[in-house]
C-alpha cells in the first residue's frame, strides 16, 4: 500500500507535469490507483483491527515479547514455530506482521535485480564450511565447531554436518557422507578456493594431488569458483544462513544438545521437516519432491568407500613397545619391537587402531596428554618378557661358571739332593729362657 510520504511524492512529480502513467512507472504502481488516490486527497488509512480481534492478542504478544527479550536475533518464522508448539493458531503472517511492527523491516532494497542461476537435475552440486565457534562458546557446547553444508543445485536437498575441524580429512567426510545420503554423486562439486583442496596460482586453483585422487575415485569434478564469486555459490551460502538464524537460535530456547553427535541428530530432523518437507521459495516445490525425481540422474556410488581417515606409519622403539602419536606414546605388544606399523585414527573418532603386517594388534582411546598409554596385556607381556630376559642373562653366567675348569694348585716339585737353608736367627726367642 502506498504511505504518506509516497503519496507527496505523487504530488510533487504532478505538479511537474508527469502523467499517472509516467508516476506509476516511476513508484510501481497503476496508474487507475494513483488517479483515484489523487482525486481522493491521498491513500486510504490504514486498516485498523481491534484488540479484541487481533489474533496476536495481549498474551502471545507477552510471549512473543519475552522471546524476543531471551533472544533479539530470532526471525519470525523461528517465533511462529515455536509459539505454535505452544498452542499458537493464528497464521504465519500475522506473526510476521507483529514482529515488523517491533523492529521494522529484515532486509533493505538490493542494490540491483538478481536472476537465480539454475542447473539442470544431477549436473552440480555445491559445498562449503560455516563457523558457528561464536554459537557453540555462547552455549557452551565446544570451543571450535563448524557446519559442512552440501546441497543440490536442481531440488535444493542438502545435508549439515557439525564437526570440529575444517583440513583435509574432515571435507572429504563431509562430501563423502552427503554422496552416501543422496545415494548418488553429481557431475560437479563446486565450492570456494578451499586451502585444504589446492592452492591459488592468480586466477588459477590447482587442485591438490589429494583431491584428484578424490575426483577420481567418484568420477565428479571438483571445481573452485573465482575470488569473490558469491552469487555462483549462493545455493549452499544462503542456507547457511537458515542455519545460524533459524535452527542455532532457536535451539537456544528449545534446549541446547549436549553433544555434537545430538546436535547432528537435531539438525537432521530439523532439516526433513523444516527444510525438505516444504515448498522452496525459489523453485515453488518441496526440495524432497525434486529430490525424488533428480536421484535418477546422479551417477552411481563407487563399490568402495573413499578412506578418509588419518593412517600414518610408525617405527616401534627397538626396546621400549610403544609408538607416538599425538604427542603420546601408546603401547603395542613386544613382539612388535623395532617393526614398522600402521596406525589409524578415524574422522572424528577418538580411537586410534594399530596394525601390524595386515592383523590389528594394538586399539587405544587417544588421550590429551601425559603419561604413557598402556593395554593391561601389552604391559603383562612386556615385563614377563623383560623378566625372562633377565632370568636367561642369570642363567648364562651361572652355566658358565659351572663349567670352566678350577684353577691349579701352586706347587713345587723337589727332586732328591742337599737344598741350601738361611740359618735361623736364635737371638729372637733367647729372651724367652728360664
Amino acid at each position: 500500500m502506498m504511505t504518506q510520504e509516497e503519496f507527496m511524492d505523487v504530488l510533487a512529480m504532478k505538479r511537474q507535469g508527469m502523467s499517472y502513467v509516467e508516476i506509476g512507472e516511476q513508484l510501481g504502481y497503476h496508474p487507475a490507483t494513483i488517479s483515484k488516490w489523487c482525486k481522493a486527497g491521498g491513500p486510504p488509512p490504514a486498516r485498523q483491527v481491534a484488540e479484541e480481534d487481533r489474533v496476536v492478542d495481549p498474551v502471545w504478544a507477552d510471549r512473543l515479547t519475552a522471546l524476543l527479550v531471551g533472544n533479539p536475533k530470532l526471525l519470525a518464522k523461528s517465533l511462529f514455530e515455536i509459539i505454535s508448539a505452544e498452542g499458537f493458531e493464528g497464521s504465519y503472517p500475522s506473526v510476521v506482521r507483529w514482529v515488523r511492527e517491533q523492529r521494522g523491516p529484515r532486509f533493505r532494497r538490493a542494490d540491483g535485480a538478481s536472476v537465480p542461476i539454475e542447473t539442470p537435475p544431477g549436473e552440480e552440486a555445491q559445498f562449503d564450511f560455516s563457523d558457528c565457534s561464536t554459537w557453540a562458546q555462547s552455549v557452551g557446547l565446544a570451543p571450535v565447531l563448524w557446519c559442512f553444508g552440501m546441497i543440490l543445485c536442481w531440488s535444493r536437498w542438502r545435508t549439515w554436518w557439525f564437526t570440529t575441524s575444517v583440513d583435509r580429512h574432515h571435507t572429504f567426510e563431509g562430501i563423502v557422507r552427503f554422496f552416501g545420503a543422496a545415494g548418488g554423486v553429481p557431475q560437479i562439486a563446486r565450492t570456494d578456493r578451499m586451502g585444504a583442496l589446492g592452492q591459488s596460482q592468480g586466477r588459477r586453483f590447482v587442485l591438490g594431488p589429494e583431491a584428484l585422487e578424490f575426483a577420481r575415485h567418484h568420477g565428479v569434478e571438483l571445481v573452485a569458483c573465482q575470488a569473490g564469486d558469491a552469487k555462483r555459490k549462493g545455493k549452499v551460502e544462503r542456507p547457511f544462513r537458515d542455519l545460524k538464524e533459524s535452527f542455532l537460535e532457536e535451539l537456544v530456547v528449545t534446549g541446547v544438545p549436549d553433544s555434537i553427535d545430538e546436535l547432528n541428530h537435531r539438525a537432521g530432523l530439523w532439516v526433513a521437516d523444516r527444510v525438505h518437507a516444504r515448498p522452496h521459495r525459489a523453485t515453488g516445490a518441496a526440495p524432497a519432491e525434486r529430490f525424488a525425481a533428480e536421484r535418477e540422474f546422479l551417477a552411481p556410488l563407487p563399490v568402495r568407500r573413499f578412506d578418509t581417515d588419518y593412517v600414518e606409519t610408525r617405527r616401534v622403539h627397538r626396546a621400549l613397545p610403544f609408538i607416538t602419536w599425538g604427542g603420546v606414546r601408546y603401547s603395542v605388544p613386544p613382539d612388535c619391537l623395532g617393526q614398522l606399523v600402521e596406525a589409524r585414527v578415524p574422522v572424528d573418532s577418538s580411537e586410534l587402531t594399530v596394525r601390524w603386517a595386515g592383523t590389528e594388534v594394538a586399539r587405544h582411546r587417544l588421550a590429551a596428554s601425559g603419561q604413557d598409554v598402556w593395554d593391561p596385556t601389552h604391559r603383562l607381556a612386556a615385563e614377563a618378557a623383560a623378566l625372562a630376559s633377565n632370568q636367561r642373562r642369570h642363567l648364562r653366567v651361572v652355566e658358565a661358571a659351572e663349567e670352566s675348569p678350577a684353577a691349579p694348585a701352586s706347587r713345587i716339585e723337589l727332586g732328591a739332593g742337599d737344598y741350601d737353608v738361611a740359618a735361623p736367627d736364635l737371638t729372637l726367642y733367647e729372651g724367652g729362657r728360664s
